[in-house]
């Protein structure tokens, strides 16, 4: 058994790259146990801030957590997600997720990696996009 003491994994600044606006990332784990799969943070969003458009090989979980947020796959309307929602996105499915403009949002991911990927990162998300 391998015991993760609160607070001993350090925070990441979502990066630019693959997020807009300020998001912090809080490892759940370090990286998957063999023969486990699964990767799973706690993903915070300040109003504004979401993700860019991606997918993942084995889909993913989200849990809210706190806050009020949005998320939309490709080809759909956008919804908003509150504290105590669920999401399952299905393998391969183009999506994004994040914050609204005036709420910050909470969520817990979970992915599995498949051949050591967990998500494949695609185009920001633009404003016109975002704000529907």
């Amino acid at each position: 058994m391998i015991i993760c003491k609160n607070g001993s994994l350090a925070s990441i600044v979502g990066p630019s790259e693959t997020f807009t606006g300020a998001v912090r990332i809080d490892p759940i784990q370090l990286e998957p146990q063999h023969p486990s799969r699964v990767t799973a943070a706690l993903v915070t969003f300040e109003p504004g801030a979401r993700t860019h458009w991606h997918t993942h090989p084995l889909g993913q979980l989200l849990i809210v957590t706190a806050g009020r947020g949005w998320t939309q796959c490709e080809n759909s309307e956008r919804k908003e997600i509150n504290a105590g929602d669920t999401i399952w996105c299905p393998p391969g499915h183009k999506h994004w997720h994040g914050a609204t403009g005036e709420s910050a949002l909470s969520h817990i991911a979970v992915t599995e990696m498949l051949d050591g990927v967990n998500v494949t990162w695609m185009e920001a998300v633009t404003d016109s996009e975002y704000f529907g």
